[in-house]
């Protein structure tokens, strides 16, 4: 995702497992992912809890954990080919992309569990081990539950995995299997009646008494297992694959004390790549007769145009899609796998149910990459490419060049890349979707690219960043259903620092600093500044064992009009008549770690303070008209891991 930080000023491997200490127990431990043959170790950083926390430092979102986001800093789709649109739950997805397959010399357990305000569960285990050398399984699971600190936005997401690695005892074949499975669903208030007027009065300082456009007055409810849906989205998603490889090449092997260890290095890999998914997109708002709910035929005829049938709202579009991959390596240097070429040639069939339409879609694609990690590390080359050559999606293309330079033995980097994306509109831009509600329009393929380069500095812990998008036929919805393409040129440029400031010896400030900037006449609205700070003491505090970080968070971001939400289209929409103006959002913390046990202890929108009416928490920031941030909320978070 553009616009996020990496390295130490953001806590990533600043801190992870292969740094352990005498007196903990051994294990190595790594993970690849389905895309890449890099390893990758775990981290186990206490400095910044939203690398637990399921929704980016960057993402507004409806005010409870499990609802709609979106970046306010400008990040658009730049994936080609089919898409079926509905992403504004997408930080709440396991996806295949960033599936993990271990592998480690003892079984490894991790348990976490968050408690929030009202009632906030998260909870999620992983577990992980080789049962035969050659052979690992991984089992995850998470809960999200959150009845909200407003009426009609309770969420229940649930979050399964499974995934196999083997390989065989030549090496020379691999065998991937993944089964993912995610349930998304959220409660819809289509925002709260007056909120100013509301929000102001001492009557309603339990906000959960606020009057919302829909659900009726539902009674707050902390069931985990409830599963009842009158008013909101309900997105269910399953995918399997399964991934093989096959390698030729040169045996070696190195021979110790008795002991010998075969090697293997591939010249030649051929790879098949089978994935299977369903896709359950959901809209509903039925009669609730325990509280004597109907769905206002005002609202939908105001907001969408649209006249109710029998009182109800049921919109739904399925799918089914089926990849076959077929794939070969070359790896011109046999001692580096990190430097191959890849070509392939992708089969897709995808079928589709909606409302009031049913029918299949083929596409036929064709992809290259190249990569060459050097041997030293300090040379990172990256190009590829990916063509639709007919069916659905013909015309699509991805094309992305990346070079990253390391220019000193300190860790100092330039990283420089191009990205250019030629896509159909997602089809919930479609007249067949069950989701649009406009007049038929003819649309144009979307067109963008990206130019980005990053300098890093690791002494001074220094990046300076830039993003430079040039969009044509951009897509996107105005006044909760119209569907809108930008024909005209425009560009954003997005500026970006990150620095770690040492202000005593263990006294730091983490600093990340955007700033963007719009050129023409799309109607495109993003904060001009948008800064995220972390003030505090890190280290250890009386005894070893014990690694703490505490002080505060900041974050701003500049007034702007933000964008409106629609429920029914699970999309956020251009608006210029409400601006949003917030004070900045203030949360103090306190993390620490004492060996496998890590907990995070937070007191969130401390920001909220008034002492008008009293003295309380009730000054709300706004994530988008009608749809304000909770009070103050307390959150703790524990992670446990255990070696067996």
């Amino acid at each position: 995702m553009q616009g996020k930080f990496s390295g130490a000023f953001s806590g990533q491997g600043s801190d992870s497992l292969q740094h352990r200490d005498k007196y903990e127990d051994s294990i190595t431990i790594y993970y690849q992912l389905p895309f890449s043959l890099q390893h990758n170790k775990l981290d186990s950083s206490i400095i910044d809890f939203n690398k637990r926390f399921p929704i980016p430092a960057e993402h507004a979102f409806l005010g409870n954990v499990g609802t709609a986001t979106h970046s306010i800093l400008f990040n658009p789709n730049m994936r080609s080919g089919w898409d079926h649109g509905m992403h504004a739950f997408d930080a709440y997805h396991w996806n295949l992309e960033t599936v993990r397959f271990f592998n480690t010399t003892r079984p490894y357990t991790e348990l976490a569990y968050m408690l929030g305000g009202r009632a906030e569960q998260i909870a999620e285990i992983t577990h992980t081990q080789n049962v035969k050398p050659n052979l690992n399984v991984l089992l995850q699971y998470r809960l999200i539950n959150a009845p909200g600190f407003f009426k009609n936005q309770k969420t229940n997401d649930n979050n399964y995995l499974v995934t196999s690695w083997y390989q065989s005892i030549n090496k020379r074949y691999n065998n991937y299997f993944v089964i993912l499975a995610n349930t998304l669903q959220s409660d819809e208030n289509g925002g709260l009646r007056n909120d100013h007027e509301y929000l102001n009065d001492p009557i309603y300082n339990d906000r959960f008494n606020i009057p919302t456009k829909l659900g009726g007055d539902a009674q707050f409810g902390t069931n985990f297992f409830s599963s009842t849906l009158h008013t909101g989205n309900r997105y269910a998603d399953l995918h399997l694959m399964i991934k093989q490889q096959y390698d030729l090449g040169r045996k070696d092997s190195i021979v110790g004390d008795s002991v010998v260890i075969p090697l293997f290095y591939p010249r030649l890999r051929f790879e098949h790549v089978f994935s299977y998914g369903t896709y359950k997109l959901k809209f509903m708002d039925t009669p609730n007769l325990e509280i004597g709910y109907y769905p206002s035929p005002l609202y939908y005829d105001t907001a969408y145009n649209y006249t109710l049938v029998d009182s109800t709202l049921t919109l739904f579009d399925r799918w089914k899609e089926i990849n076959n991959e077929f794939s070969i390596y070359t790896f011109p240097d046999a001692k580096n796998q990190l430097q191959f070429l890849k070509l392939g040639v992708i089969v897709q069939n995808l079928k589709a149910v909606t409302n009031n339409f049913t029918g299949s879609f083929y596409n036929l694609i064709g992809q290259g990459e190249y990569r060459n990690m050097t041997r030293d590390k300090k040379w990172d080359v990256a190009i590829a490419g990916k063509l639709y050559f007919t069916g659905l999606n013909s015309g699509d293309y991805e094309a992305f060049v990346n070079l990253k330079r390391i220019v000193s033995r300190k860790g100092d980097y330039i990283d420089l890349s191009f990205r250019n994306v030629n896509r159909s509109p997602s089809f919930s831009f479609d007249q067949r979707s069950s989701f649009y509600f406009d007049t038929p329009k003819d649309l144009n393929k979307e067109n963008i690219t990206l130019i980005n380069g990053s300098f890093y500095l690791a002494k001074p812990a220094l990046e300076i960043s830039g993003n430079y998008f040039l969009a044509a036929n951009y897509m996107y919805y105005t006044d909760y259903y119209k569907v809108q393409q930008e024909n005209a040129l425009f560009n954003v440029l997005q500026v970006s620092l990150g620095k770690v400031f040492r202000i005593g010896k263990r006294w730091l400030w983490h600093t990340d600093v955007y700033f963007q900037q719009k050129t023409g006449n799309v109607d495109l609205n993003l904060p001009t500044f948008y800064t995220r700070n972390r003030f505090g003491y890190e280290g250890t505090l009386g005894f070893k064992k014990l690694n703490i970080a505490t002080g505060f968070e900041i974050k701003y971001h500049t007034p702007y009009n933000a964008d409106g939400y629609s429920p029914a289209m699970g999309a956020f929409f251009f608006q210029d008549s409400v601006r949003i103006s917030n004070r900045p959002d203030i949360a103090a913390y306190v993390h620490f770690r004492i060996r496998n046990f890590r907990a995070f202890i937070r007191a969130e929108n401390l920001n909220t303070l008034t002492i008008e009416n009293g003295l309380g928490f009730r000054h709300n920031n706004f994530a988008a008209p009608d749809y304000p941030y909770p009070g103050l909320n307390f959150r703790l978070s524990i992670y446990w891991n255990f070696l067996n």
